[in-house]
């Protein structure tokens, strides 16, 4: 996969190919595959390559692919710490935090991130500064569904188009990936950690972002939505002060090394 990630951005002819991949009608399509019958070819070789523990999931009934890879686990799987201060991932995946200073996020490889161009809103944007920023990369092996951190009252959806490009940190170096991607956001005023922003974000050949809710009152440990075929990215956004992260993740972050977490995991605390 490095390969081919490398042939699309590192050389022109994969770069050509590139421009026509990161279409969003050209994820369409494959996402129109993905939710056929035909597809279901694909199930057990994705299984197979990625080493997936089928058992932690209800595996029966699968009509295609998109199928298998939104997978419901089965129940205690993936629990949520109910004590109120606790702080767990909403998702699985691979963990990065950055300090928000001077409307930027901690630069990823070459790309910085500015949080008014990624929510398209400088005004939300302010209420960040000197906060955190974190960053979950989902793999293809990880279960796609996510889900709400804490309790409280979730607001209304924003949507926003863009070009779609993999998350993967080898094309961090070419592209401000997640300032290109389509991706979606929520602004949420949580029980225990202040208002706070969930986004989801597209990766190549991701058709599909599925939130559950508009507005609504929230619960920790509830599904929020999933992402259909592909790798993607979840971005949480706190105030200063808000929360406290476990110290080895802060320190793995400013090296450079990204944490892996499962859905539900205690990651920090409520100050």
């Amino acid at each position: 996969m490095r390969d081919l990630t490398g042939f699309l951005y590192d050389t022109f002819m994969g770069r050509c190919l590139l421009s026509i991949l990161v279409r969003p009608s050209v994820s369409k399509i494959c996402g129109r595959f993905m939710d056929s019958r035909a597809s279901a070819i694909l199930i057990r070789p994705f299984i197979l390559a990625n080493s997936i523990d089928m058992s932690q999931f209800y595996s029966e009934g699968y009509r295609c692919f998109n199928d298998c890879f939104v997978r419901r686990i089965k129940p205690g799987k993936r629990p949520f710490d109910m004590t109120p201060s606790a702080f767990c991932s909403p998702c699985d995946g691979l963990l990065t935090v950055y300090e928000i200073s001077d409307e930027t996020v901690v630069p990823v490889k070459q790309s910085q991130y500015s949080i008014p161009r990624l929510l398209y809103s400088r005004r939300t944007a302010r209420r960040y500064e000197g906060g955190l920023c974190l960053a979950f990369r989902l793999c293809v092996d990880n279960y796609h569904r996510y889900s709400y951190f804490d309790s409280g009252i979730k607001g209304s959806n924003h949507f926003i188009s863009g070009k779609l490009h993999t998350v993967r940190p080898i094309a961090l170096e070419k592209i401000p990936v997640f300032t290109e991607n389509c991706r979606e956001y929520t602004v949420m005023k949580t029980d225990n950690f202040g208002t706070a922003v969930q986004m989801e974000v597209g990766a190549m050949l991701v058709g599909k972002i599925k939130n559950h809710h508009g507005r609504h009152v929230m619960k920790r440990g509830e599904e929020k939505g999933y992402f259909c075929y592909g790798g993607s990215t979840i971005i949480l956004l706190f105030q200063k002060g808000r929360l406290c992260l476990d110290d080895n993740i802060i320190k793995a972050s400013r090296l450079g090394i990204e944490t892996p977490v499962i859905m539900g995991e205690k990651l920090g605390m409520a100050p």
